[in-house]
């Protein structure tokens, strides 16, 4: 049986595009019918349906083809597991067009010093994020979710419900929020006036 070419792509969400991951894969001869995909997962995510059908799709001899280490994983641990799994299966990995065989020491040795790398630059991105969103709090510009209604529109959503005219289907209907909404700032009147 001739050795196959199986093919993974992974986006972190479901805006992101896989095109150029699927264009990738199928120039380094991936069959289209043979690429597994995961959208809207984090490489950090251990449920990944699509990785585990390509693992589960490859034989003895097969290599997975991957465009960048970070698609595949973005831990340490998480590479060494994948590449536990394939060794058992004595499948090769294909990196972007460098192949790999994790039997070998230095292919072993070469995945390790990748995945430590991809990990970092995860480690990285998470910190200049958190940074970020530190600096962007400091200046006020980071501030939650904004409420669907201004304090003066909420005191006469409450009054409205309050006179009794108004189911909270219409009132959600006039104040364009939905039903939630209504009953949430009927709610937080109530427990602000609890006498009422």
């Amino acid at each position: 049986m001739s050795e196959l070419l199986i093919g993974y792509a992974r986006v972190s969400t479901d805006e992101q595009d896989l095109t150029s991951q699927l264009d990738a894969l199928q120039a380094m001869g991936v069959g289209g019918d043979r690429i597994y995909v995961d959208k809207g997962l984090t490489g950090t995510n251990r449920g990944r349906p699509g990785l585990r059908e390509a693992l589960a799709a490859c034989r003895a001899g097969d290599t997975l083809v991957v465009t960048k280490l970070d698609r595949l994983a973005r831990s340490v641990a998480d590479a060494h597991a994948i590449v536990q799994e394939l060794t058992r299966a004595e499948v090769k990995l294909n990196l972007g067009g460098s192949v790999h065989d994790p039997t070998d020491p230095v292919g072993k040795l070469l995945f390790t010093a990748l995945a430590m790398v991809a990990e970092f630059e995860a480690d990285l991105a998470r910190m200049r994020t958190r940074e970020g969103m530190k600096v962007a709090k400091a200046k006020g510009r980071l501030r939650g979710k904004q409420p669907k209604l201004n304090p003066r529109q909420e005191a006469h959503l409450v009054a409205l419900h309050a006179a009794g005219e108004h189911t909270g289907a219409e009132l959600a209907e006039l104040f364009g929020v939905a039903r939630s909404t209504v009953y949430r700032a009927v709610e937080r009147a109530t427990a602000a006036n609890p006498g009422r």
